[in-house]
């Protein structure tokens, strides 16, 4: 009979704290052929590689580091033990031939779903339909060093394989071990790498945070870094509904979390969800008054609802500030814009552009501005100015109905023509 989710933990010794000296134990006891999968985090993988080998000397161990996606793990095993003695492979990194054929979506990950599989990653169909073969011709002990998530893969995916498991060992975790992962993750955390990191990488963080804040020793101040963190991941890969409930977490965790109610905020407004987002900000600068970046976003929230005066108010609010603020500039000129008070809209460009004199739009937007005021040397000349830092608005002019009303004029013909 196939091991199932609910029967497969009858493997687990039932005290945790002993597992490793029980799997050097079946190490030293088993000859020949078997298999062993053992469930850890990549802190504790190091620590097992090295220590294995000093607590069973009288095997021959060898480590295959895998650090890319594989189909074939045979071809990949026989030709890295040509002409070695072995007793016990080690193999670590069969996770990322798993993330490689991850079909699910960030949500279903985060929620564990491990039912319902539509596709086999590659490298388990192989391990499914090539057993005999591992069992005949590598007559040593495989270890499989895997995270938790990927025992279910096993379960659910190469069940065939997994059922001739020797043994499943879940290697404890300390509470100096949890908070060393934990920081390390959270140090590494930056939204703009994020933005950086391929499928495969996405997935492997996520379910990397994920195995951390299901640890037992976790922290809750390490639980909330975690969760935003994770929400922040999700935000990159656009999962925005999942960010949003890892959001609302940490904040039901810690409740003046001033940065995860800012970033609801943001993930609401990419849903289109304003008034959320709106409530959402709100928080955000109730807990931290000062909170720049966030009356501006409330700013550009209300203005998605055409609420140009409470907007151009939020404006006010962040570049009083932060007077150097020139994002926030430019959104309230285009906020005065809207309600046609088009000096007030050029004052606040000017005000961006001496800040970043290179800021393309907001000269283009000053030049329609003066075209709408039918301003024909200060529209060509700020329309020059954006054409010479950008060229696209050059065609972006010649369509423009802005431009109507001087669109006849010699000088305008001139420099788009």
């Amino acid at each position: 009979m196939n091991p199932s989710a609910d029967n497969w933990d009858e493997d687990l010794p039932p005290e945790p704290e002993q597992a490793y000296q029980d799997l050097v134990r079946a190490l030293k006891r088993k000859s020949g052929f078997g298999l062993f999968f053992v469930q850890c985090t990549p802190v504790e993988a190091e620590n097992l590689i090295v220590k294995l080998p000093q607590d069973v000397p009288q095997k021959h161990i060898a480590v295959l580091h895998l650090v890319e996606a594989i189909d074939n793990l045979y071809e990949r095993v026989t030709k890295f033990v040509k002409n070695k003695q072995v007793d016990i492979l080690l193999i670590k990194g069969l996770e990322y031939s798993l993330y490689k054929y991850e079909k699910r979506t960030f949500g279903e990950i985060t929620e564990s779903k491990f039912s319902n599989l539509t596709s086999v990653p590659r490298i388990l169909n192989h391990l499914n339909q090539q057993r005999e073969r591992f069992r005949d011709d590598l007559p040593f002990c495989f270890v499989f060093i895997l995270r938790s998530f990927s025992i279910n893969y096993f379960i659910h995916r190469a069940p065939d394989f997994f059922d001739w498991r020797s043994g499943v060992f879940e290697l404890p975790t300390t509470t100096e071990l949890v908070e060393q992962e934990s920081s390390r993750l959270i140090l590494e955390g930056d939204y703009e790498q994020y933005l950086k990191l391929t499928q495969e990488q996405k997935i492997e963080k996520v379910l990397e945070i994920q195995d951390l804040l299901a640890e037992k020793h976790q922290t809750e101040d390490g639980s909330v870094r975690l969760l935003f963190e994770l929400g922040n991941l999700l935000l990159t890969a656009k999962e925005y509904e999942a960010a949003i409930a890892s959001y609302d977490k940490a904040v039901e965790i810690k409740p003046d979390y001033h940065q995860a109610w800012f970033n609801r905020g943001f993930a609401l407004g990419e849903l289109r969800r304003n008034e959320e987002a709106i409530a959402s900000y709100d928080k955000a600068v109730e807990i931290k008054p000062d909170y720049h970046q966030a009356w501006n976003n409330r700013g550009f929230a209300l203005r998605q609802l055409r609420r140009y005066e409470e907007a151009i108010a939020s404006y006010d609010k962040a570049v009083e500030i932060k007077p150097d603020y020139h994002q926030a500039w430019f959104n309230r000129g285009f906020a005065l814009g809207e309600l046609r008070r088009y000096e007030d809209a050029i004052s606040s460009y000017d005000k961006a552009v001496e800040i970043k004199p290179d800021f393309h739009l907001a000269w283009y937007n000053k030049a329609c501005y003066y075209a709408l005021q039918e301003n024909v040397d200060l529209a060509v000349k700020n329309l020059k100015q954006a054409i010479s830092l950008n060229p696209e608005y050059r065609e972006m002019a010649k369509n423009n109905s802005d431009f109507n009303s001087i669109r006849e004029d010699k000088r305008f013909q001139v420099l788009l023509f």
